[in-house]
């Protein structure tokens, strides 16, 4: 298969990544090109509420293609920090001078701030790490075979954007990271926030075999694995808090969110969500309520979006795999051993009520939080911890 130079990078590997969005007509025209040359190995569509984007999967053969939204092309090319003229940028981008203005006010919406001097051209305040798609396809090909990784511009949130495309047949594996999340969601019905550049959400869909009951403690098998990705990567001090959160130095560092559907005796299908702050700017910090952290306050050299998301994936994808055979107990030990408020005395709350408080001994082989209290040692599935004193 012959590739355009300017649009796609070719890597041997069976995974596959994607860039969107593309448009229909494009995509009809790479659909009937892959399926003339490859009759064997047929490209796919996925269904969702974006526009489709292009997967050419053929055998030991990946595709990245670049078509991005308005605005994240031009950000693509502001990214180095550098000024760029309005000319070149309309010549770039195919752009009158007032379109590229009007992409520059979008820019500035997404909360980057851009200096525009006259005779010199636009440059943001400083330069912005976006995803390097041909780093992304490069380090895939010691990922998981069963993964195959879409990268979305922006959306709402990718577990929501994921969880419409299972509910349509969404294929076990499929990964949805984004550039940017604009209404990312925590446990409770909580908000995530991220930030353009310095934040990563993604999210995978795993297919299990068995119900959603027999799932316990996947979320904190999922922290082991994502700690020891930023671990690997020289983050220090990676803790975790019960049921979904990482620490570092008493600060929250990222959270994971399991959303599950299927029958209760199985199958079932999960939504991992994962997000992590790699490196928030102080305007971010002061929008989170309460206390916050990234990998770069932590990490000698802080290592970029993109090599955060192949570890954190390649980490992960082990630990389901394993999860799906064994369940939780294997990474109990793990998992203990980083527990950031191991033995400390806590207040449990469900649905805004506190229900128990006492002493954290630990978890349970599925998962459970075990609490000391006056009543003796407690189990809960579910549930808020605050730190009491004492």
């Amino acid at each position: 298969m012959t590739c355009a130079q300017s649009n796609e990078a070719k890597i041997e590997n069976r995974s596959f990544v994607t860039f969107s969005r593309t448009s229909g007509a494009f995509a009809r025209t790479a659909n009937d090109l892959a399926g003339r040359n490859h009759n064997q190995d047929k490209p796919v569509f996925l269904p969702g509420a974006h526009a489709p984007p292009v997967l050419v999967f053929v055998r030991f053969f990946l595709a990245i293609l670049r078509m991005g939204t308005a605005p994240f092309s031009l950000l693509r090319i502001l990214a180095d920090g550098s000024f760029h003229s309005g000319e070149r940028l309309g010549r770039v981008l195919g752009l009158s001078r007032a379109a590229v203005w009007n992409l520059i006010r979008r820019v500035e919406a997404l909360g980057l701030r851009v200096f525009k001097v006259r005779g010199r051209g636009y440059r943001l305040a400083e330069a912005l790490d976006l995803f390097d798609l041909d780093g992304l396809a490069a380090r895939l090909k010691k990922i998981s075979p069963e993964l195959c990784v879409e990268v979305l511009d922006q959306c709402p949130s990718t577990n929501t954007v994921l969880a419409q495309r299972a509910a349509t047949g969404a294929p076990h594996g499929m990964v949805l990271a984004c550039e940017h999340q604009s209404a990312g969601r925590g446990r409770r019905g909580n908000s995530w926030i991220s930030e353009v550049g310095g934040s990563l959400a993604f999210s995978i869909l795993w297919r299990f075999p068995r119900g959603a009951g027999a799932l316990g403690g996947l979320s904190l098998a999922v922290a082991v694995g994502a700690a020891k990705a930023l671990e690997r990567l020289g983050t220090q001090g990676v803790e975790v808090k019960w049921p979904n959160d990482l620490y570092c130095a008493g600060r929250k560092l990222g959270g994971i969110l399991i959303e599950s559907s299927g029958d209760i005796l199985g199958p079932s299908a999960v939504i991992v969500g994962v997000g992590i702050n790699v490196r928030l700017g102080a305007q971010t910090r002061k929008r989170i309520s309460g206390p916050v952290t990234d990998i770069a306050s932590h990490s000698e050299a802080a290592p970029s979006r993109t090599a955060v998301l192949v570890e954190s994936l390649e980490s992960i994808a082990g630990i389901l795999a394993r999860f799906s055979r064994e369940g939780f107990a294997p990474f109990r030990r793990e998992w203990l051993q980083r527990h950031a408020w191991q033995g400390r005395r806590v207040a449990l709350s469900q649905a805004g009520r506190r229900v128990a408080e006492g002493k954290v001994v630990g978890v349970a082989e599925d998962g459970a939080l075990m609490l000391a209290s006056v009543e003796g040692i407690q189990r809960f599935h579910s549930g808020e911890l605050s730190l009491r004193p004492g």
